[in-house]
């Protein structure tokens, strides 16, 4: 789809300046990258959807909890989206099927305006830089691209470097805690 500023051909010359052409851009679609990530063990799980739908995050979490059929719980720590819910589950699948898997997630979610505190962020921006830097003509070619990145990144065990301290932290934060005044 062209955007309707868009020309084709040259555009008019004034006095004293060159021929320029508006470059054209035709935008093929877009794609949702799902990404669960081990930062101790650099072990990640990715996957390409073309939407990003409840039934899209369920069918993924779903492949997280078969990924890891020994563990109890698996702690989750994401972002805020709409679909990123418990809630989700039960408007996919039955109740018990929604159930059992809500039961082995514990769900964490970064501050609104701070989701750079959730590590999968830092992934994504890898990814991106390594595989996503160019335009991708279809989604196959994309999970294509994708799952070489993350197998050469698993393989590597590349894990994040976590440099950000409590203390800092705190004090990034600040204006983010309620003040309590204690009377003396």
């Amino acid at each position: 789809m062209y955007a309707a500023w868009a020309r084709s051909g040259p555009l008019p010359m004034q006095s004293g300046q060159l021929q320029r052409e508006d470059s054209v851009y035709q935008r093929n679609g877009t794609a949702c990258l799902l990404v669960a990530f081990e930062p101790l063990t650099g072990k990640r799980l990715v996957e390409v959807s073309a939407t990003r739908t409840k039934a899209d995050y369920c069918r993924f979490m779903q492949t997280l909890v078969a990924a890891y059929p020994q563990a109890q719980t698996s702690r989750l720590v994401q972002d805020n989206l709409n679909t990123h819910t418990a809630s989700a589950f039960y408007e996919s699948w039955a109740a018990a099927d929604a159930r059992q898997v809500a039961a082995r997630l514990e769900m964490h979610y970064t501050p609104k305006k701070a989701s750079w505190l959730n590590r999968v962020e830092l992934e994504l921006s890898a990814i991106a830089r390594q595989c996503l830097h160019q335009r991708i003509a279809d989604i196959e070619t994309l999970q294509m691209h994708v799952d070489q990145c993350v197998k050469e990144r698993n393989e590597a065990r590349v894990t994040v470097n976590w440099q950000f301290t409590n203390a800092q932290a705190r004090e990034k934060l600040r204006r983010h805690y309620q003040k309590v005044c204690l009377a003396n």
